[in-house]
């Protein structure tokens, strides 16, 4: 997979980040994610007529799945989608989340890389196909350290009743929010193309190092 060269800088509220220039933005904001997301499934439609019957189911799944990604923290969904002279569009996404949690006294828990890193757990593969996961902690430029994991893991299906899951490359780098005790920016890539694993991790981490704090 060729490395991309052109970056596009988005800012938000509190951080900035470079994504390649041809991704797109799956927009989260309550202000502005319905019409987005609306004239996102209508440009596909003109491109793709047959699918005008289902128009209303994607706008309804896009923006519930908008809606839960920001009650979860999401600030930021950046999502590339390229054929590269094949059938089978190559995916992927990377989310900045704000996110944070309490222990069972309700003190915030530590967002210390070193701490961080040493709770999260280490999964090895038993046997070629299986998931795995590896723990490291990471030094973002200008930033500092941070806790991250990368693998090949079973994520599990949002508010699926039969308890189903996706197999996806996926990079989680926990950053600590400066002055914001318990908090984290966590900065997640992922994609169901397996195959290309390494590649994303390369890409994945390349974002991740663009990742800079800015005042609200």
């Amino acid at each position: 997979m060729a490395r991309y060269m052109e970056t596009l800088t988005v800012e938000r509220g509190g951080f900035r980040i470079k994504v390649p220039e041809t991704w797109w933005e799956f927009d989260v904001r309550p202000e502005s994610r319905d019409d987005s997301i609306r004239r996102m499934v209508s440009e596909r439609v003109q491109q793709r007529p047959e699918l005008e019957q289902y128009r209303g189911t994607y706008v309804d799944f896009l923006q519930k799945a908008a809606a839960d990604a920001w009650k979860s923290g999401a600030l930021y969904c950046g999502c590339m989608a390229e054929n590269f002279g094949g059938e089978t569009p190559i995916t992927g996404s990377v989310t900045v989340s704000l996110v944070g949690g309490r222990n069972e006294r309700g003190e915030p828990l530590s967002n210390d890389p070193s701490v961080i890193a040493s709770q999260l757990a280490v999964k090895e593969a038993k046997r070629e196909g299986d998931s795995w996961r590896k723990v490291t902690t990471v030094d973002i430029p200008g930033v500092g350290p941070a806790a991250r994991t990368q693998g090949i893991e079973d994520i599990a299906v949002p508010g699926d009743a039969l308890n189903r899951t996706i197999r996806a490359v996926l990079m989680q780098t926990y950053i600590p929010v400066p002055g914001q005790e318990g908090k984290v920016a966590l900065v997640a890539g992922s994609s169901q193309v397996l195959d290309l694993a390494d590649s994303f991790f390369d890409i994945f981490d390349a974002i991740t190092s663009t990742f800079r704090f800015t005042e609200a």
